[in-house]
């Protein structure tokens, strides 16, 4: 699990934090991205593109 502190800091949009939270999906990431065979690298850029765009919206009053 990902420590609280960094996904405040991606929320903030802070680089290294984004890079972390990325590295910590990469595996779900090329498991959704397979396709015929092998990793779609284009699915694989687009789930990472999705990830970084959901990060600021993230709430947590929920």
């Amino acid at each position: 699990m990902l420590p609280y502190e960094i996904i405040i800091r991606a929320v903030a949009g802070e680089p290294e934090a984004v890079s972390t939270v990325i590295q910590h999906y990469i595996g779900y990431i090329k498991y959704l991205s397979y396709f015929q065979g092998s990793i779609n690298d284009d699915i694989q850029d687009c789930l990472k593109a999705q990830l970084m765009e959901a990060l600021p919206k993230f709430r947590f009053d929920r």
